[in-house]
């Protein structure tokens, strides 16, 4: 399986964000891609994942057979926003991601388990801070099994501890043939990431 983009350019209107944006990932291979607020970093990981339409270039994921025709059926995406209804427990709003996500991997205990939440299921999300809001969120990754991992600040609210923690999971997808593309401006301490720097930020 590779992940091949060719000659993305993304704009909003007032000007053109990134152009020319290339690479290829294979099985067991991350992209960490770093750059100020405004730079375009967010932008390109939601063109990949198709949640926008870049103005130039192609996103393609080849080698997914049947079961992985294209990124929309292979990937997580993992945006800024934890996408959690506050009013309901932890476990209602991984039940609805799980179910939406078809294919489960792992079930809800185990997910909370994986990100140290177990003893969260049956709060309401709103009661979480903003630390186990974000792990919760993380938690999503591993209901459904999906082998391309598309994170815009993954680390994004967690303490020292947690981002440890989750440079672990990072690279255990990797080791198990994964493809990770994430959007950061802190530090991911992952062995073996390349590297796609983005330059200055963009004017609003």
């Amino acid at each position: 399986m590779k992940l091949a983009v060719s000659g993305l350019a993304a704009d909003r209107g007032a000007g053109i964000i990134f152009e020319n944006v290339g690479f290829t990932l294979e099985r067991g291979t991350g992209l960490v891609v770093i750059g100020p607020n405004g730079a375009g970093k967010s932008t390109l990981i939601r063109a990949v994942a198709g949640l926008l339409r870049p103005s130039a270039g192609t996103v393609v994921l080849e080698g997914g057979g049947e079961e992985w025709p294209d990124v929309a059926a292979a990937c997580h995406y993992l945006g800024p926003a934890n996408a959690m209804k506050p009013a309901l427990t932890v476990r209602e709003n991984l039940t609805f991601w799980r179910d939406f996500g078809g294919q489960r991997d792992c079930d809800i205990a185990a997910a909370l388990e994986i990100v140290g939440l177990a003893h969260t299921a049956e709060l309401p999300f709103s009661y979480l801070s903003t630390g186990q809001r974000r792990r919760v969120s993380i938690a999503k990754l591993f209901l459904n099994r999906r082998p391309l991992w598309l994170l815009d600040e993954p680390t994004s609210g967690l303490d020292a501890a947690a981002e440890a923690r989750f440079a672990e999971l990072l690279r255990d997808h990797l080791e198990d043939g994964g493809i990770a593309v994430a959007a950061t401006h802190l530090p991911l301490d992952v062995a073996g990431l390349r590297e796609l720097r983005f330059g200055a930020a963009v004017a609003a």
